[in-house]
């Protein structure tokens, strides 16, 4: 097997819009591909890597960057990473995205409605009665990508479809080589 090239495969959006779902199911894909591959999902690095940091913007940018860093280091390896964070801000996000190089940026997306049907911690009931303070897509800003690689629609698609968009855009750049049939 030739060498895999690394990149990272960043899923932004709202709390409950899918992104550890869909990258759940993404790993399940990439293993069965057999290439090597690693997983940043927010709320794991949040207790690990980026413990005490609140959620005021300097500190959400700080996690961000510290989530790229490492990114950063394992894609020029080449490995794949896939996160899972909902990175409120485009910024950062770019600045990230500039710094490693290899990005494919997966925006996640549904209506803010569908994603508190969907929380299973409350945590949009808790903002709303500001039990919770500075809660992304309630009482603190979502920047949408712009021009993100790939688009998932979760509320107008199903799991299997966001999967199969994130790796057909992965094999059109080359970080996937194209699947053989069976």
């Amino acid at each position: 097997m030739s060498e895999q090239k690394g990149v990272t495969v960043w899923f932004t959006g709202l709390s409950g819009a899918g992104k550890t779902t869909i990258n759940d199911a993404l790993k399940l894909k990439l293993e069965e591909r057999g290439v090597k591959f690693e997983v940043l999902d927010g709320d794991i690095v949040r207790t690990n890597l980026t413990k005490g940091l609140t959620f005021s913007k300097e500190d959400r940018d700080t996690n961000v960057r510290r989530i790229g860093f490492v990114c950063d280091l394992l894609t020029r390896n080449g490995v794949i990473v896939l996160v899972a964070a909902i990175s409120p801000y485009k910024a950062i996000r770019e600045e990230v995205r500039e710094k490693i190089g290899d990005f494919v940026e997966v925006y996640v997306s549904a209506p803010v409605e569908v994603c508190e049907e969907r929380d299973v911690k409350g945590l949009y009931a808790k903002a709303r009665t500001g039990e919770i303070k500075q809660f992304t897509g309630i009482s603190d800003p979502y920047e949408p990508p712009t021009n993100p690689e790939v688009n998932c629609e979760t509320h107008k698609e199903t799991l299997e479809e966001s999967v199969n968009k994130v790796i057909a855009k992965m094999e059109e750049m080359g970080y996937l080589p194209a699947a053989v049939a069976a």
